[in-house]
């Protein structure tokens, strides 16, 4: 039964995340959550670290969206692979607008507790996506 109360939070994060509601954020993030993001030395906090992330992310591609492909559930953790999809609009990691399409997976692990996120790791292809905007050789 947990299980199933977790994947229904997710998908609320998931409506969170294609929304970047600050409401939202409050509901299914607990203010002591901790998210491990790639390439930064200290973990983001809270509603508004994630808020930060979210940010980041559509400050290139503000079109982006998310969608569960796959998921499991066990006790309090939830591990899901999302696809990405965006325009890249604005500079993304120092690089100029294309207006290329991207479509980006990610594998992410969550802890739960008190129907709230506590945790994620995080792991975007983020060298897939930077290779999608021309910022790397694809060979």
């Amino acid at each position: 039964m947990k299980e199933e109360t977790n994947k229904a939070l997710m998908l609320r994060f998931l409506e969170f995340i294609n929304t970047a509601s600050p409401q939202l954020a409050n509901e299914v993030i607990s203010p002591e959550a901790v998210f491990y993001v790639p390439g930064r030395p200290e973990p983001m906090r809270g509603p508004g670290g994630y808020l930060e992330i979210i940010n980041m992310m559509r400050s290139g591609f503000p079109d982006m969206q998310w969608k569960i492909e796959d998921w499991v559930a066990e006790d309090e953790k939830v591990a899901v692979r999302f696809t990405m999809h965006g325009t890249h609009k604005a500079p993304f990691f120092g690089v100029p607008p294309t207006e290329k399409s991207i479509h980006v997976q990610a594998m992410n692990f969550y802890r739960i507790s008190d129907a709230q996120i506590i945790e994620e790791y995080g792991q975007p292809d983020l060298l897939g996506l930077l290779q999608q905007i021309g910022a790397f050789p694809t060979n």
